[in-house]
């Protein structure tokens, strides 16, 4: 499995705000895609002009706060999936792997709290 891209993401409920927030500090949307998957997700993927990117999710539903994670695009969704499941991360949404056509994707949460967003785009 190799590692494609790694940056920090916020999913949040108020997207607005955190767009602004990092706007302020020199980023600059890049790629905003909407109703992703089952739960109707925007993403919004910001750069900065050293070459820093930052994705901003809010999903369709309501979360109890904000979340923070990692976002690692991996070019074998299920053997980076399986890795993970055996070092005790478990699917945020159960068993639910979020399949667009142009990717895969699932949030995983460590035994201690911190998130991956595992991501394969199909080309």
């Amino acid at each position: 499995m190799k590692i494609t891209t790694f940056n920090p993401q916020i999913i949040t409920n108020d997207a607005e705000s955190v767009v602004k927030l990092f706007e302020d500090l020199g980023f600059e949307k890049r790629h905003n895609p909407t109703g992703i998957g089952d739960l109707n997700v925007e993403g919004i993927r910001m750069k900065d002009a050293n070459g820093f990117c930052l994705d901003i999710s809010q999903p369709g539903m309501q979360l109890p706060r904000d979340m923070i994670a990692i976002r690692i695009n991996v070019d074998d969704f299920e053997e980076a999936y399986q890795m993970l499941l055996s070092r005790g991360f478990k699917n945020f949404f159960g068993d639910k792997i979020t399949e667009t056509g142009s990717a895969k994707s699932a949030i995983l949460v460590s035994e201690s709290g911190f998130g991956i967003n595992l991501i394969q785009h199909i080309r």
